[in-house]
């Protein structure tokens, strides 16, 4: 659930946007009368940008749980590890990912997205690629603590990257381009890992050692790909014309607060996120959501394998349909979500769904689912609270799927269960909660302390001020 508002601004020192259907397809700078059509500036945007946002977390996510396809093919036995010394190798990358995530957030725009994106992803390659040559635990565990550094940035700074190009009413769709992402990710790592998997003896090398090998190298290559075509923001978009660049800060004005101070990072603003309690029920619905994501995603080759009597290269292929299904799901709910206007009953039918399909799980059968608008500090720190808070699940799920529990998995399942049914609740009662405060703002109420001001004052407010809309 979102936020933001229809709401109208007042447009005194702003160009005139002339609408010529309900979707402002067709807008006029009011200087020179130049028409651009939104619709194809939205497609072109995407053209440029969703296929290497898309990558970049691909790789991102495929070498953060490769490790999960690794051990099927000797990583436990080659390092001798023993099974709690594999789980706190999957486990120790999340400690420094979440001590890192709010702080690469805070300086992605200082810094510029396109330096520093380029930076975090060359250098998490060369830490992934790395990690094919350790020869002992100690060393595995540095690797995946400064793994966890450098890909701390992304998916946080991603999600604020987005804001920069795309109105409110276009984010869920180009969010769940990321989801997307982590579901290709988990397949493309099956099929890798099966393809890989034959190179084993091959200089006499094991076969998990080229798997981190060969999937770290792309990512390099994707970090110098990013330095000269990941555009730092509209204006130095190389791909837009002078008159697009200008109808893309007309849409941004378009959007209730977007103010010039709204757009710096202020102090006051980062700690509205901490105080806001929003924010904390959104971290708490984020953590039992990622307990199921890091649960499902660096262990379903395990798991698979407790199902039945199957090959390696079986178990590999097996988990593709998993993650094809999921990658359908995701897109087709954030395309609806976009086009209705709804995130709430989406949050929470979905989580209802996990919520049955863990049960299954556990039960005694065969084997066989923003925060955004808010001025840019607050909405930089709070997106990093909730994924940082998030992550945390992924210390925790590292543990709650020991070898000893195979074939069924019941704790691991039955902690999946419940943490996402507190999630679906979470989402539920924000659901509600905006969706009061919207009747509440639409008939008129409004705080003392906000009667008196101007309507540039109200606007100053972000999602504070009475003009403004919840997405529910």
């Amino acid at each position: 659930m979102s936020a933001n508002t229809d709401t109208p601004k007042s447009s005194h020192s702003e160009p005139k946007a002339v609408q010529t259907d309900m979707d402002d397809r067709v807008t006029y700078d009011e200087d020179d009368h130049v028409a651009v059509d939104e619709q194809k500036l939205v497609r072109k945007l995407d053209r440029h940008l969703i296929p290497l946002v898309m990558l970049l977390y691909t790789f991102s996510f495929l070498d953060r749980v490769n490790i999960g396809n690794a051990r099927l093919y000797g990583l436990e036995e080659d390092l001798g590890l023993t099974p709690n010394q594999f789980q706190i190798a999957v486990s120790i990358l999340f400690v420094t990912y979440l001590l890192f995530e709010i702080p690469s957030n805070l300086v992605l725009k200082p810094f510029g997205p396109q330096r520093w994106m380029a930076f975090i992803v060359t250098v998490w390659g060369i830490i992934a690629l790395a990690t094919g040559f350790v020869r002992n635990f100690g060393s595995l565990v540095a690797l995946r603590l400064l793994l966890g550094v450098f890909e701390a940035g992304l998916f946080p700074g991603l999600n604020v990257y987005l804001t920069f190009f795309y109105t409110k009413r276009e984010l869920a769709l180009r969010v769940g381009y990321l989801f997307v992402s982590a579901a290709i990710a988990g397949a493309l790592g099956g099929l890798l890992a099966y393809g890989i998997g034959h190179l084993d003896g091959v200089r006499g090398m094991s076969g998990w050692r080229w798997i981190m090998i060969l999937e770290g190298l792309p990512t390099i290559v994707l970090g110098v790909v990013v330095f000269f075509f990941l555009p730092n923001d509209p204006e130095h978009a190389y791909f837009l014309t002078p008159e697009e660049k200008k109808h893309m800060a007309v849409r941004q004005q378009r959007q209730y607060g977007f103010t010039a101070s709204a757009q710096q990072f202020d102090k006051k603003d980062m700690m509205k996120a901490f105080k806001d309690w929003k924010v904390w029920v959104f971290c708490i619905a984020q953590f039992g959501a990622d307990t199921m994501l890091y649960g499902y995603s660096t262990f379903l080759p395990t798991i698979i394998k407790g199902l039945g009597s199957w090959s390696v290269a079986e178990i590999q292929l097996l988990t593709i349909p998993c993650y094809a299904l999921g990658a359908a799901s995701y897109m087709t709910i954030a395309y609806i979500s976009d086009r209705k206007q709804r995130r709430g009953i989406f949050c929470v039918v979905f989580g209802a769904v996990s919520v049955i399909g863990y049960g299954l799980l556990v039960s005694n059968t065969s084997p066989g689912v923003h925060y955004f608008a808010p001025r840019y500090g607050k909405r930089t720190t709070a997106n990093g609270m909730q994924l940082t808070i998030g992550n945390t699940s992924g210390i925790m799920a590292s543990f709650i799927y020991p070898s000893i529990d195979q074939p069924r998995y019941i704790k691991g399942n039955a902690i999946s269960l419940s943490l996402v049914g507190v999630a679906a609740l979470s989402h539920g009662f924000l659901w509600f909660w905006y969706s009061r405060e919207n009747k509440r703002r639409d008939a008129g109420l409004i705080k003392p302390e906000h009667a008196n001001l101007s309507e540039d004052e109200l606007a100053e407010l972000g999602d504070e001020s009475p003009r403004f809309r919840y997405t529910t």
